[in-house]
Formats: C-alpha cells, structure tokens, sequence
C-alpha cells in the first residue's frame, strides 16, 4: 500500500482517516474512488454494503470508537460515530484521525460519502 491515508467526504466536509496494513484495508482501496449511500443504524453508525466483496479477518472488538472504520462480513462497510461496547465481530480497517463535526456531518438519516486516496 502506497498511502495509508484516505480522505473520507461526507456533504462538504472532508475528514482524514488512517488504513491499517492489511489485506482487508488493500482490497478497500483497490475499489476507490468509490461514493456509496450509508444507511443510518443504531444511532452510531451508517452503513454500506461494498461493490464487491473483501477479505476480512474478524474478530471481537472490546470497544468500538467514534471514527471507527470497519467490516461487518465481507461486504458491509461501517462507520462509527458513536463509541459503544459491542459482541459483535468486525475487521477493522481504520480510523479517522480528527472526529471533530463527524456526528454533525453524517446527520440523522442516510448520507452519501466518497472515499478516496489522499495526496501525500
């Protein structure tokens, strides 16, 4: 992976995110850029399922953190915007780095968000 920094777009707000290195995070970018319609779940997160499936190695987390970027199976990609403690399993992908106004940008209902590589 060239860059581990993705920008993540949402309305006119554009916020950093830092990709771990791995094949789930490798396989993420490879479909960018990429703008999908993120569902509205829970009050704390939105989701989306991806164009094509990747591979994913799940696992429990303890905690998921607002800003939190993450699978739920091979296909359905997770934005958190609240922290909460959960028994669900999860790849983690990455995180965006500064969550300042992320709440307020991602609004009550579904939203369109664009990923992207960012320029170094």
């Amino acid at each position: 992976m060239k860059s581990n920094k993705i920008n993540i777009k949402v309305g006119s707000k554009t916020f950093t995110a830092t990709l771990l290195d791995n094949a789930t995070s490798k396989a993420f970018i490879a479909q960018f850029p990429l703008t999908i319609n993120m569902i509205e779940l829970n009050n704390n997160e939105k989701y989306a399922q991806l164009p094509k499936s990747i591979p994913t190695n799940a696992s429990v987390p303890t905690r998921i953190e607002a800003g939190d970027l993450m699978m739920y199976g091979s296909s359905t990609l997770v934005l958190f915007y609240k922290g909460f403690s959960t028994s669900y399993s999860y790849t983690k992908i990455g995180k965006i780095d500064d969550i300042s106004g992320l709440t307020t940008a991602l609004g009550a209902g579904d939203v369109k968000v664009s990923f992207e590589v960012a320029n170094d």
